[in-house]
């Protein structure tokens, strides 16, 4: 081919788009909001909008199946027009799928506070500088000019605390958390293993 067009992965405007089509037919309750979703999916596709949207609505389907005889043709109008999706099936849907371009790695949710890690105070505070102050404070950043960190380096021997460390910044960021070990990427293969750490940093972005 001469013509390449690369489709990426959506920014969370798209996903907000993607959403409102996918649950356009869907009865949302209040509590339900779109944008936040769009904002906790980063890394979402097409596909697992869609998967997320259905999973969604079965959660909703199923605390009415007691009610809900399968075997009739039709459905009360009742029960339908008591049905609505809300925000808490929404985030059970989440915890649920996955993007596409992570299902081949294992990814958690942690559910590490600070108050979990002894010491390291200020270790701690640098990490809420570098990395929490840029999300929580965006504003300030682009009034005063200042460059958010792209990224922090943790080192240290085993048994320190970094991959804790790590693990609460993603709770505080809630953020999915990638743990990858060193021999998972090391092959005897010449420049295979570089291009392992490559993918492992593509799928983090």
């Amino acid at each position: 081919f001469d013509r390449e067009i690369d489709i990426g992965v959506p920014d969370e405007t798209g996903r907000l788009e993607i959403l409102r089509i996918h649950t356009k037919n869907m009865k949302l309750a209040e509590d339900v909001d779109l944008q936040k979703v769009a904002h906790d999916t980063h890394g979402y596709v097409g596909a697992d909008l869609a998967q997320l949207a259905t999973e969604a609505g079965l959660q909703c389907l199923r605390e009415k199946m007691d009610v809900i005889d399968i075997e009739d043709e039709t459905i009360d109008a009742a029960i339908l027009d008591s049905m609505a999706v809300t925000n808490d099936h929404f985030q059970t849907a989440l915890g649920q799928t996955n993007p596409s371009s992570l299902r081949e790695t294992v990814v958690e949710v942690p559910n590490v506070q600070w108050e979990d890690i002894g010491g390291l105070e200020d270790v701690k505070k640098s990490l809420q500088e570098m990395i929490l102050y840029p999300l929580d404070h965006p504003d300030k950043y682009v009034k005063f000019g200042l460059n958010p960190s792209h990224g922090v380096l943790f080192y240290g021997p085993p048994g320190c605390g970094k991959t804790l460390m790590a693990k609460a910044i993603a709770t505080e960021c809630s953020s999915n958390f990638i743990s990858v070990k060193g021999p998972e990427l090391l092959t005897m293969w010449f420049g295979e293993s570089e291009a392992n750490v490559r993918e492992i940093f593509d799928k983090a972005r």
